[in-house]
């Protein structure tokens, strides 16, 4: 998925948040999981994908993460609910896989 995006990680449901961007999520995804991204996300155990939103372009991506960076908690929060209401980690680190919004966590659910 090389694709700007901008994406937050959780340690737990309504634990610590974690605001970045990338240009390829799945790698990404992949180098958090595995414990490869030195600093905070590592020291403090954030690497469950609880959201994420693609861009077209890496400065609209950039720009939406600063954006992201300076909401208050509670609208994070809530943002991340609007996608993913369970807290579900939207990352399948054995396939490599990144769940699609609420249509894909519905189906793996088991949710109509």
């Amino acid at each position: 998925m090389k694709r700007p995006c901008v994406y937050i990680l959780a340690g737990r449901r309504n634990g610590t948040l974690y605001v970045e961007v990338t240009s390829d999520l799945h790698k990404r995804m992949a180098e958090h999981t595995q414990g490869l991204v030195p600093g905070f996300t590592k020291k403090h155990g954030v690497k469950h994908l609880v959201y994420y939103e693609m861009h077209d372009l890496l400065t609209e991506a950039i720009r939406r993460e600063k954006q992201l960076k300076e909401w208050q908690r509670i609208w994070k929060i809530r943002l991340i609910e609007t996608m993913n209401l369970e807290w579900q980690d939207l990352f399948d680190a054995t396939s490599g896989e990144i769940a699609f919004g609420p249509a894909d966590l519905q189906r793996e659910t088991g949710e109509q």
